[in-house]
């Protein structure tokens, strides 16, 4: 019976070593490829904004629409400088541009003022990410202003290289 035993567990080992011996096996190597490119995205709360007529001697006018949200999603290297600047197509009709300034929240953002001649800066990072802020735009009021309704564009640019 142990002789059994032992002739039993010897054809198991030797089942088990020569299946081994004659099983198939083949390798193949995957490569992976990634290409991550610079993006920037700008998106403003508002398309536009508004200053209602106010009495001069209060003070300047706030944008109705304030605050304007502003969010900056850069992709771009670790050490790529990314700016964020405006600058308006004109003057508001007799109203200097100039009678516009913003403010600014968030980490990177800037207040200023607008200009027509060169464009100014509203933020500026180092490296990647997603920033928010929100700009509060207010216009110089004046006893000096003529009467009528004006408009004017401002261009937005987010660069990241």
């Amino acid at each position: 019976m142990k002789r059994l035993s032992l002739i039993s567990v010897l054809v198991c080992c030797l089942v088990l070593v020569a299946g081994g011996a004659f099983a198939a096996t083949d390798t193949k190597v995957l490569t992976i490829n990634a290409t991550v490119s610079a993006r920037a995205t700008l998106t403003l709360g508002v398309a536009t904004i508004n200053f209602p007529d106010a009495d001069p001697d209060s003070g300047p006018i706030l944008a109705t629409e304030n605050p304007v949200s502003v969010t900056a999603k850069i992709r771009t290297s670790a050490a790529g400088n990314v700016t964020l600047t405006c600058i308006a197509g004109g003057d508001l009709g007799p109203i200097p541009i100039s009678n516009v300034t913003w403010t600014a929240g968030g980490n990177g953002f800037v207040g200023g003022t607008m200009s027509s001649t060169v464009g100014q800066s509203a933020g500026s990072w180092v490296g990647s990410g997603n920033r928010s802020s929100s700009f509060t735009y207010s216009l110089a009021n004046s006893w000096d202003y003529a009467v009528g309704s004006y408009s004017q564009s401002v261009t937005y640019t987010l660069t990241a290289p």
